[in-house]
Formats: C-alpha cells, structure tokens, sequence
C-alpha cells in the first residue's frame, strides 16, 4: 500500500508490520539526467519489490519518499539541495518511529544515494537499539553490485531510462559524456583529495552515461527488486526479541 494515495481507514485496515521508506536526494546528475534522480529511483525499487509482495498477497506499507538528503558535495550545481547530516538523521528517525507507532514495527529503508549510507546506519541502529521497532537500510547500487555506477553516469542514466524514461534528456547525452571524469574525485595515497564533485568533474557526471541502456536498466530494476524482497522475506521472518 502506497501511504500517499491511501485513506487512513485503508492504512489502519492492514495486517502487516512491514514498511519501507525509500530515501534519496535532490541534486545535479549531470545535464541530462533530473535532480531528483536518487528519490525517484529508491522509490521505484521500493515500489517494484511492494508489488511483488502482493502479488503474493503479503501486505507492505510504502512511506512517501524522503528528497532531500546529505548532497552537500554537489552544492556548486544549481538546483542542488542538502540538509545537514544531524537534521538528515534526526529527520529520519522521526519517521522511522511514526511509522512504528502504528504497528509498522520492521522497516526497510531504501536508499538511492550515496552520501546518506553511513547516516543510514547510523540511525537504522539508534532506533533499533532504543525504540521498539526494528530498521535497516538498504542501498539499491550496493546491493547489487553496481560498480560502474559513477554518477548520472551508466547504471543511474540505465535505471533511469527503466523507471523515469521521460526524464532523460537525450540530446543532452553527448554533452554529458564530454564533460563527464572517469572516476569519483582525486586519489592519492588512497585519500580523496577533494570533497566537492566540482572539484573533478566539469559537468557533474562521472562515468559515460552513453553506455546507459534501457535494457541494462531494466536489469538492474529486476536485480535490485529481487535483492530488496529477498532482504524483506529475512526481516519479516527476524525474531527480534
């Protein structure tokens, strides 16, 4: 059940204790890819792996994504919108622990951005630990592996052709690939010597978003889909007392 197109009567007539809570950012991806790549792609994960829940006739509730997270890094770029990593966190709990005040006690939340990993963890033990629910985050890119990943670069300009096809500004690819570096910052001695992504790469991408095919998207959809209802089926079935 999608919570944003649900009455509260629909919402309070479930049988589950599951959630998700897709997760994401606002922020440049290049020229032709949207700022709201990473939400609208946690989202359509967590959409996807819902509907094969019911289809099995195993209720979930899907929380409206969260837009805004830690992109500080992209703050150059126009459009570009970040929160602090302690308002990111505690915004976050707060929904964690509203979701469980209803019985929504198990919740997965899916994330399709980078820099909101180590902040996830962070809260996803907070409230396990000290609320009574039990959270955990997922990454859709990590979980499957996707290390061509870059930014707007391949596996984002891919997952976006599967999801958001409109979105993609085609006449804008060949740009993009010209102005795009190979790799995320400027490593020496395995430090990264820059903390902005102005600082390596013209245009915001990293990677060629070229090589981004509808059909490599629909695989990483089905693989990061399969990946996120394997995860719910083990935390459905976690004994958490």
């Amino acid at each position: 059940m999608q919570l944003t197109e649900a009455t509260w009567t629909d919402a309070d007539g479930l049988d589950t204790d599951l959630a998700l809570l897709p997760v994401g950012s606002t922020e440049q991806h290049g020229p032709h890819a949207p700022l709201g790549t990473d939400h609208l792609t946690a989202r359509a994960v967590a959409a996807n792996a819902a509907d094969v829940r019911e289809e099995n006739d195993e209720e979930i509730v899907v929380a409206p994504a969260i837009p805004v997270g830690i992109a500080e890094e992209h703050r150059q770029f126009t459009g570009t919108l970040w929160v602090s990593p302690d308002s990111f966190r505690e915004y976050v709990r707060d929904v964690l622990t509203s979701l469980a005040s209803h019985g929504w006690r198990k919740i997965v939340v899916v994330n399709g951005h980078g820099g909101n990993v180590g902040a996830l963890r962070e809260v996803c033990a907070d409230v396990t630990r000290h609320e009574e629910a039990y959270a955990v985050p997922f990454t859709w890119f990590d979980a499957i592996g996707a290390t061509e990943m870059g930014h707007g670069g391949p596996v984002e300009t891919a997952m976006l052709r599967a999801t958001d096809p409109e979105l993609v500004r085609d006449e804008r690819i060949g740009e993009a690939s010209a102005g795009a570096s190979d790799r995320w910052g400027e490593w020496v001695s395995g430090t990264n010597l820059a903390f902005d992504s102005a600082e390596f790469t013209d245009n915001g991408a990293v990677g060629d978003p070229g090589e981004g095919t509808i059909e490599r998207g629909e695989e990483l959809l089905e693989e990061a889909t399969t990946a996120l209802v394997t995860l719910l089926d083990a935390v459905d079935e976690r004994d958490r007392a």
